[in-house]
């Protein structure tokens, strides 16, 4: 059932983000003047299609990967002499920018208008606070202590862990103090710490900002209940079930969900004793849980299963909600903020600061859509904003089969007032189809190792 949620999850997501960019280049393409001949979502044989008054066939295609729009140009083939004012090559080319330009700025803008709602409907965060700070690290050197609130880094605001995590991952590579605003537990009076690091994350696989530092997030007692049972994996061949509470392992009593996951970690495929509840019954079964190997050379065990939710006490809750004009502002600063951090990350792993296996591809997108379905319409929402905004950066790159490739020939045709030849135009196709085909290869070995 997970795999069928995160295919139809990803396929919502894709679905919506390509449509939504395809629409740009359509939209621009009809006030240009320009005959569009088909609007395509998906590769490959059309499962659908529709031809509208304009003569533009409407079709969803097989492979739900990507999408084109298909418009009359001579390069293409041959254009009655009556259409020829109507051809895209024959626009001028500041229209021909404009028409390439609107597919990426069509995502900028899905994610503005996903941030607003999320920010007029209102979402809760949990309140990032201090739960435990490791001894001897950057956290206890700068004076962290258990039940301070963090509630602003290198001087910018945050008011949950996310806009924590975010704002560490902008600071990979960073070597100094990372100067931390924090309160402390029953005080209204903030004050500033500085956590010295050297090479912050620097090629950390995957990156760890909160692990680095030496600091675990206050969290509620999770009893050791099972929420989630993935197939296949450890646990559910063990005959564990969703709901199952772990009493004991070896003997050994089982106090809550962490104390649960150090025993599972500390004996990969070793064989365990469980003594568990189920429905006030007590059973008795055998774990194996799983090798997962580490970088370092050492490994953990894992079983493929998830904690039971528990609710959050309202003091630890922040409710973060603007009115409609308050939160168009909100929204572009926070698709502002997400676009200037993927561009430095990929900056920074073009540079060597930050690993190549963390690109992600269409499987780990399946995954992460499926899992933020799952939460709630509001994590659903945040992580399709943020896909949209990584969409429209990616295709924006100047690498030639890309929008952005074509926009740096118009920028030159632009500047010298003839077009770049149609030879060197071919070796950048070339050159591109290779790099992007290559980036995707990639991606999907590191999502292969993630599995």
């Amino acid at each position: 059932m997970g795999v069928i949620q995160n295919v139809l999850a990803v396929i919502v997501v894709l679905g919506l983000l390509i449509t939504f960019h395809e629409y740009g280049h359509y939209w621009v393409a009809r006030r240009c003047g320009v005959k569009v001949l088909r609007f395509s979502v998906g590769f490959g044989k059309p499962l659908w299609s529709r031809t509208d008054r304009h003569g533009t066939e409407f079709a969803v295609a097989a492979i739900p990967l990507g999408g084109y729009v298909k418009m009359l140009d001579e390069r293409e083939g041959p254009v009655a002499p009556d259409e020829r004012h109507r051809a895209f090559n024959n626009q001028s080319v500041w229209a021909r920018i404009a028409i390439v330009a609107a597919g990426p700025l069509a995502n900028f803008l899905l994610a503005i208008v996903a941030y607003w709602l999320l920010f007029v409907v209102g979402t809760t965060t949990v309140a990032p606070v201090v739960g435990a700070v490791d001894p001897d690290s950057p956290a206890a050197r700068g004076g962290l202590a258990p039940g301070q609130e963090i509630v602003a880094i290198q001087g910018d605001r945050v008011r949950s862990w996310e806009e924590v995590n975010l704002k560490l991952v902008a600071a990979i590579g960073h070597s100094g103090e990372l100067r931390f605003t924090t309160l402390d537990e029953g005080s209204e009076v903030a004050r500033e710490r500085g956590l010295p690091v050297a090479n912050y994350l620097v090629r950390q696989d995957p990156p760890q900002p909160l692990l680095s530092l030496g600091i675990t997030p206050w969290r509620p007692a999770f009893p050791a209940e099972l929420g989630q049972v993935l197939e296949g994996e450890a646990a559910a061949a063990a005959g564990l079930e969703p709901g199952d509470r772990v009493l004991s392992v070896d003997g050994e009593a089982i106090d809550d969900w962490m104390h649960f996951v150090e025993v599972v970690r500390a004996h990969p495929g070793e064989s365990l004793a469980l003594e568990v509840e189920r429905d006030d019954e007590r059973l008795s079964l055998t774990l194996v849980p799983g090798r997962n190997e580490l970088e370092t050379g050492t490994s953990v065990g894992y079983i493929g299963a998830g904690v039971a939710p528990v609710e959050w006490p309202e003091e630890y809750r922040r409710e973060v909600r603007y009115g409609p004009v308050a939160a168009l502002g909100q929204s572009l600063s926070r698709t502002g903020e997400m676009s200037l951090l993927t561009l430095d990350a990929i900056r920074k792993m073009l540079v060597g600061l930050i690993s190549p296996s963390n690109l992600s591809g269409p499987i780990t997108i399946a995954r992460v859509a499926g899992d933020t379905a799952r939460s709630g319409l509001e994590s659903f929402v945040s992580f399709m904003a943020y896909l949209s905004i990584s969409l429209g950066i990616l295709n924006l790159l100047p690498i030639p089969v890309l929008d952005g490739g074509h926009l740096v020939y118009y920028a030159i045709e632009a500047l010298r007032g003839r077009p770049v030849s149609e030879k060197t135009q071919a070796i950048g196709l070339r050159i591109g189809l290779a790099l992007v085909g290559s980036l995707m290869i990639m991606a999907l070995y590191f999502d292969l190792m993630r599995l």
